[in-house]
């Protein structure tokens, strides 16, 4: 590990203590796990300790993984102008409501509004906790890896009620023949046309 991120790795786990669950490298980043309640206190001690100066939250982002018991980990990016450095903060949660952190960062606010939107991890604390890029009506949270390709529900504008509206999924194909252009049905010797080529070569010739 880089001599920098050793001796940050030493700063935060010994001024955090418990709070750490593990801590990791990766192309020259440092991610640290911490318990789930603890992380408003991490991000402040983050923000204003002089070693770190992490002072830019530049995003919170949500991953899936259903094969844990803990299957959300909510991922805080932050950023340091001061020393150059940036720093994963990682937590972890099957559902339960994550502590908002918006009190540390004011820009968490819309953050957590799309990992909630996206994933359904809850932030508590929250002001306005509501989905920020689906439609309004929108069933589930498209970015779990159980949401079904198609959806739940499509939506066209109905020109009798001169509005848009929302009816369940319909595959009108649900079974699809594809034709020899698909490049897993393999290349054939001719393509539509080749035979017209030849026949111009042997007028030219």
């Amino acid at each position: 590990m880089d001599p920098a991120l050793e001796e940050l790795k030493e700063i935060v786990t010994a001024a955090l203590g418990e709070s750490v669950v593990d801590t990791s490298e990766s192309r020259g980043e440092l991610s640290v796990q911490v318990k789930r309640d603890d992380i408003e206190r991490v991000l402040t001690y983050m923000r204003d300790n002089v070693n770190c100066q992490f002072k830019q939250l530049v995003d919170i982002c949500g991953v899936d993984y259903p094969e844990r018991e803990e299957r959300f980990e909510v991922v805080y990016n932050l950023l340091s102008m001061t020393l150059n450095r940036r720093i994963r903060i990682k937590v972890r949660t099957a559902g339960e409501p994550v502590p908002s952190v918006v009190k540390v960062f004011s820009t968490a606010g819309w953050f957590e509004r799309e990992c909630w939107d996206l994933f359904g991890v809850p932030f508590v604390g929250n002001p306005d906790l509501r989905r920020i890029l689906t439609d309004y009506g929108f069933e589930g949270h498209p970015l779990r890896k159980d949401f079904p390709l198609t959806g739940f529900v499509e939506m066209r504008y109905d020109d009798e009620k001169k509005r848009v509206v929302y009816e369940p999924v319909k595959l009108t194909q649900e079974f699809r023949t594809f034709d020899f252009l698909s490049p897993w049905e393999g290349q054939p010797e001719m393509l539509p046309g080749d035979e017209k080529a030849e026949k111009n070569e042997g007028e030219g010739a």
